[in-house]
Order: C-alpha cells, then sequence, then structure tokens
C-alpha cells in the first residue's frame, strides 16, 4: 500500500521554514550543537520558540536538516570527478570547487567543523557510509591516473584529505588569514591568490 502523503507546505510554511534555518545555522556555526539552544534559535529568528517548534521538533531536527543539505553540496565537487577527464584539468577544479565554497559557504563549512570535532555523533553513519564510498571511488581513479604516469606517485586518498584540508582552511579560519595577509592582501582576492597557489603544490 502506498504511503499517504504529508499535506504540501504552504509558501508561508516554507518561507518560516528557511527563516528558521537561516537562524539554525548562524547559531550552531558561531557555537556547535551543544552550545547552542531553541531560545538563541528563536531570538535569532525573530519568533517565538512554541512557534518555532511548530516547525520542528527540537534542535537536532534542525540540525540535521541542515546536515543533509550541506553534505549534499559538499559532496558535488567530488562527485563531478570525471575518470574520462584529463587528470591535472580535473584535479584543478575540484580544488577551485572547493575553494569557491570556502569563499560562499564558511558557515556551512563551520557547522561541519564543529560536528567532527565533537565527534561526528550525529553523522557517523554517513561519513562511515556515503563519504567513505565516494571517496574510496574517487581514489581509485586518481590512483589508476597516477599508476598512467599522469599524476605525480603517492597516497590518493590523502590527497583529496590534503585537499579538504587546505581549502577549508580559508573558511574555517578566516579571521585568522586576514588578520596575518593584513588590509592589503586579504581581501575577496585571498581566494583567489589561494587557489592559485594551491594549484602549484598539488600539481606543480
Amino acid at each position: 500500500m502506498d504511503e499517504i502523503a504529508r499535506p504540501r507546505r504552504t509558501r508561508i510554511q516554507r518561507e518560516k521554514r528557511e527563516l528558521i534555518l537561516e537562524a539554525a545555522l548562524e547559531v550552531f556555526s558561531q557555537h556547535g550543537f551543544r552550545g547552542s539552544t531553541i531560545d538563541q534559535i528563536a531570538e535569532a529568528a525573530g519568533m517565538s520558540k512554541p512557534n518555532l517548534l511548530y516547525y520542528f521538533r527540537g534542535k537536532e531536527a534542525m540540525f540535521v536538516t541542515l546536515i543533509d543539505r550541506l553534505m549534499e553540496a559538499w559532496l558535488a565537487p567530488l562527485r563531478e570527478m570525471d575518470a574520462d577527464g584529463d587528470p591535472v584539468r580535473e584535479i584543478r577544479s575540484y580544488i577551485r570547487r572547493k575553494m569557491e565554497m570556502a569563499r560562499d559557504f564558511p558557515r556551512e563549512s563551520r557547522l561541519f567543523a564543529n560536528e567532527i570535532l565533537q565527534g561526528a555523533p550525529r553523522i557517523m553513519p554517513l561519513l562511515e557510509g556515503e563519504l567513505k564510498d565516494l571517496v574510496d571511488e574517487k581514489a581509485k581513479i586518481i590512483k589508476e591516473w597516477m599508476r598512467q604516469g599522469r599524476l605525480k606517485k603517492g597516497d590518493p586518498h590523502h590527497l583529496i584529505f590534503a585537499i579538504w584540508a587546505t581549502t577549508q582552511h580559508y573558511a574555517d579560519f578566516d579571521v585568522q588569514v586576514r588578520a596575518v595577509l593584513g588590509p592589503d592582501r586579504g581581501g575577496e582576492g585571498r581566494f583567489e591568490d589561494a587557489a592559485r597557489f594551491l594549484e602549484g603544490l598539488f600539481l606543480g
């Protein structure tokens, strides 16, 4: 028997949910899951706590919704790596897309980092399942490129980890990056400068 379809949300309900999720993202990215409260999120959303709880049962429901969205976006650049493409172009494109995400989605990156630092209690099945499967799949592609002599030989898993670490640094430690670079080099151009450096680092 087919599952009974849930009533479709109205435009106002969808807008309210998005307002709440935007507020939750801001609060979670600053305080982490444990340090955040429903009251903080309600205040950031400009609504009462009972009204907020009409849309979400609790902060975990909001967090899981945000993480699901984040992981879909976060994994997309790796999924796009094409086994039939030119290896240098594919790695360069991956670095570029990850730097764009660091520039455009810093709060989402910090949300993910906070979850990992807490031991990933809410996303461990995803890390051990979908994420691991995707990384293993792309690592095989990179390993074959290395075997063919089209990339410098090394451990493909650690190459992917290194790209994650260096690109996400510019989101998670942006305050430090801007402080050290100073006003002359700490503007929007820092992301382009970083992308070019990382291309040379990993492909030079």
